[in-house]
């Protein structure tokens, strides 16, 4: 027996190898933040703090920030996770969401499957002839089963920024002059289904969703001073970003899932998050906020220069000039097809586009463009300039010269 004053020299050693030991490959090759091993539980907090630091630039709590793969996916998610949640709650008559004849495809053609799928109606309201929807005829065409109203912050062909406030502001109109009691006779709803069809729809319908994928860069974030419910954004569109999504999703708003799988992400996407990808968004995010209003300045100053001296090619700007992100030309030159503007200034170095990339696959022209001058023939189109942090005034002169080159010798072929 030892004495009290003497070493035993069976101690056992407790403390971890200073080299981790990975034997959690199964799921995942990189630590997954759902594991409860140390590796996992340091991933987690990366991700945390990640969401929160995405939740202040927004105005919000950092539970109401949804991870996912993209600007596309948080789309569908706003989209098809209301018209779901009407349709689970045994709400007999269709939904009905309200969007815009310029909205991206993911959102455009989303609204039109679920229509054709006879899960929804919709309306599809034309902006006026600057690009920019009046918020007024959003207002009128909203009924007693309008679930879901959705426009784009910012055109991603065009340019032209729509007045999200104010829509926000026609749509509480509405909400506080509807008659609670009415609205739930309107829909059909027995007495058994009324109080908990009341507190799901009347208070919270029309959701307000906005793809604010293009506009990232060079608007406000703030979803408060937005008066959204749900906004979409997108890291393909900030430098040194993640290829991720964001869906910030308010606190009341209810939401399905749309896919099948685990409970990430407060139940709404699963899948194990891409947390390396959602760090370099918050990172790239914050840079951007700390940029932004000097960034703007010289990218106006920049913008309104080409414009001055596209203006005496005889050109169409798309869209409003007062109205358009600091970054945006969108001209059309009559006769001249916009697909052939690309290519030609593309061999000389020059890389633009004539619509969508999600739609440059489609031998169809723009229909962003097509909306505001339906006079102008499909294959002619819009050629979109759009600039960046690098971009210069010597590189807008250089397009400038090739420019007036191309033009030299296509309107020979097209007068």
């Amino acid at each position: 027996m030892l004495k009290s004053n003497q070493k035993s020299n069976l101690s056992i050693k407790t403390s971890a190898p200073a080299k981790k030991i990975y034997m959690d490959y199964a799921a995942s090759v990189l630590p997954n933040p759902s594991s409860i091993h140390i590796l996992g539980v340091l991933e987690k907090r990366k991700l945390e703090k990640a969401r929160q630091e995405v939740a202040t630039i927004l105005g919000t709590l950092p539970q109401n920030i949804i991870f996912n793969s993209g600007g596309t996916e948080s789309n569908n998610l706003a989209i098809q996770g209301v018209v779901f949640a009407w349709h689970e709650n045994n709400i007999r008559k269709i939904p009905h969401i309200i969007t815009t004849n310029i909205e991206h495809p993911s959102v455009l053609e989303t609204c039109k499957l679920l229509q054709k799928r006879k899960l929804a109606e919709i309306s599809i309201i034309p902006v006026e002839e600057n690009g920019i929807v009046d918020p007024k005829k959003i207002r009128k065409e909203i009924k007693e089963n309008t679930v879901l109203v959705s426009v784009m912050y910012a055109n991603n062909e065009i340019g032209t920024i729509q007045p999200i406030r104010e829509i926000a502001k026609e749509i509480r109109h509405y909400k506080k002059m509807r008659n609670s009691a009415e609205f739930s006779r309107v829909l059909g709803l027995g007495p058994d289904q009324l109080e908990n069809s009341l507190n799901f729809s009347s208070s919270t319908f029309p959701i307000f969703h906005t793809d604010a994928v293009q506009a990232v860069n060079y608007l406000d974030l703030n979803v408060e001073k937005l008066g959204v419910d749900l906004l979409s954004l997108s890291g393909t569109k900030i430098e040194n970003s993640g290829r991720i999504g964001i869906l910030f999703k308010k606190k009341n708003i209810q939401l399905v899932n749309i896919f099948g799988g685990g409970d990430q992400e407060s139940g709404l996407r699963p899948g194990t998050e891409n947390v390396i990808d959602i760090v370099k968004f918050s990172n790239a995010l914050k840079v951007v906020e700390k940029n932004k209003e000097k960034e703007n300045k010289r990218l106006i100053k920049l913008r309104n220069y080409f414009i001055e001296k596209l203006e005496k090619q005889s050109v169409i700007l798309n869209g409003s000039l007062e109205n358009r992100l600091p970054n945006n030309i969108n001209i059309t030159f009559p006769k001249i097809p916009s697909d052939l503007l690309v290519v030609e200034l593309s061999e000389r170095g020059i890389m633009t586009s004539s619509k969508s990339a999600c739609k440059s696959s489609n031998s169809d022209g723009s229909y962003v463009v097509k909306a505001i001058h339906p006079e102008i023939g499909k294959d002619i189109g819009g050629l979109r300039f759009s600039m960046g942090k690098n971009t210069t005034k010597k590189e807008i002169d250089i397009t400038l010269r090739a420019l007036t080159e191309i033009l030299k010798k296509l309107k020979k072929w097209y007068d």
